[in-house]
């Protein structure tokens, strides 16, 4: 199929917030409907005459929000998402059919998911990509190392060593499309045989990845200090795969004595690891950020797993891991005949981005932007705090509430939506639903939405849940 997506060159909107404005609203509107396919990022591209980087950036921020699916192989399909529709009114049977306010667009929505993408330091990108290409440089239009770039991965390695306190060679890092492509390739590297513990509740494309390359995956309870590592113990995994410095999405950042028992189970039998994936370790409100668990491993026991999707934007899909020297040896064995999945092209970019201090600059910005808009949803929220408990606060890009009087999160899912204004359930990021122990906890994050929208949509949800008294 083709969409007739109508650009205006002379608009102060950039063209990839127009073709996701329109895709968007045609979603909305319901011509487009669930599961068509949608005409890939270079077809797209060539339809419009742009760039498939902007046509790639639109789409990224189309799944970010849930509007549309990447499925892998495949292509992208529109979400299944009828509750977003809005209903026009009809007649059937003579009569006027009434609009089901249940299927209203929201006024706010409180999605976990997406950034600000219009901070983004589109000029700069511009500049780089521009001075990539000059005097016809066809040394980056050969393959390149399977491992990502060697000045690069340095680069990386230099940036891992000074912020996140990880210790490593270059030669320790690849780099990757994606997470999930790390994972698959890490997959190759252990083998088939290892059981998997996870946190519960957990980021589910994680555990969707496991199980589609065929791992038990052994749910693991948390406590108010992360992963349990008694219930770790007695779950019969060997690889356990964490997120310390910013839990998702329970917002825990792990303690070290958490961590030292953690590294000390990896350390107990040969063959045990920890995966630790450090998505969002840069946006920390409060004190400074919490170093790296694979700094403090000293038993070579730790995989480390890191992405520039949520620091610079979704349709960067590049992503590293820092193998143990023993993984690294099988890795060259066993793997490294893959050619690397990222363009040398777009790793130069990203190179020069990082480089010549664009990158760093842009994170203190971003940091900025997002603790003024986190410090005035906890502004808006706070009526809400005697009957609230609020956790998740000062790091990342969501927070939970959770009900004192027990109300069940479909309930407050419910009266949310009934003032035009869209939270998230818990329950659907445990691997089993019915081991839900917060029962009555929504998320709300607030990364795409702007200061006016955030108050608005905190007052809604306080005249919605806390109803004032007669």
């Amino acid at each position: 199929m083709e969409l007739l997506v109508p650009l205006n060159s002379r608009s102060e909107k950039p063209l990839y917030e127009q073709i996701y404005s329109y895709i968007r609203k045609e979603i909305r509107d319901g011509s487009l409907k669930a599961a068509e396919r949608l005409p890939s990022t270079r077809k797209m591209a060539g339809h419009l005459n742009v760039s498939r980087s902007t046509t790639q950036m639109a789409y990224e921020q189309l799944v970010a929000e849930g509007y549309i699916e990447a499925v892998p192989c495949r292509g992208y399909f529109v979400a299944r998402i009828e509750e977003l529709i809005e209903v026009k009114s009809d007649r059937t049977d003579g009569m006027l059919a009434e609009t089901d306010k249940s299927r209203t667009a929201y006024q706010v929505d409180f999605s976990p998911r997406g950034i600000a993408l219009e901070h983004f330091p589109y000029h700069v990108w511009r500049k780089i990509n521009r001075n990539t290409l000059v005097d016809d440089n066809k040394r980056l239009f050969h393959a390149g190392n399977p491992q990502g770039e060697p000045a690069f991965r340095e680069t990386i390695r230099s940036y891992l060593h000074s912020a996140r306190g990880v210790n490593c060679t270059a030669e320790q890092i690849i780099v990757g499309a994606g997470s999930e492509y790390l994972l698959m390739l890490l997959s190759q590297i252990l083998g088939s045989e290892h059981r998997i513990a996870m946190e519960n509740p957990t980021y589910k494309q994680a555990y969707r990845v496991f199980i589609s390359l065929g791992y038990q995956v052994r749910p693991v309870d948390m406590d108010e200090s992360g992963m349990n590592p008694v219930f770790l113990d007695t779950s019969g995994a060997d690889v356990a795969y964490v997120m310390p410095s910013h839990q998702y999405p329970m917002g825990i950042v792990m303690p070290v004595g958490r961590r030292q028992e953690l590294l000390k189970w990896a350390a107990k039998k040969n063959g045990r690891y920890l995966i630790e994936d450090d998505y969002d370790s840069e946006f920390r409100y409060k004190g400074k950020p919490v170093p790296a668990l694979q700094g403090m491993d000293r038993n070579d026991r730790v995989i480390y797993l890191g992405t520039f999707s949520q620091s610079v934007a979704p349709a960067i899909r590049v992503s590293y891991m820092v193998l143990p020297p023993d993984l690294l040896k099988t890795y060259r064995k066993q793997a490294g005949f893959y050619a690397s999945t990222v363009s040398r092209i777009d790793q130069n970019v990203l190179y020069q981005f990082l480089s010549q201090g664009h990158f760093e600059r842009h994170l203190n910005r971003m940091r900025a932007v997002y603790k003024t808009k986190h410090d005035a949803l906890l502004l808006g929220l706070r009526r809400l705090e005697k009957d609230f408990v609020i956790r998740g606060e000062y790091a990342g890009l969501h927070i939970l509430l959770t009900d004192k009087n027990g109300r069940p999160e479909s309930e407050l899912i419910r009266l949310a939506g009934e003032v035009g204004v869209k939270v998230y359930g818990l329950s659907s990021y445990y691997i089993n639903p019915k081991q839900n122990c917060c029962p009555s906890t929504v998320m709300l994050g607030y990364a795409n939405l702007n200061e006016e929208e955030i108050g608005r949509g905190a007052q809604l949800l306080v005249s919605s849940w806390i109803p004032e008294k007669e």
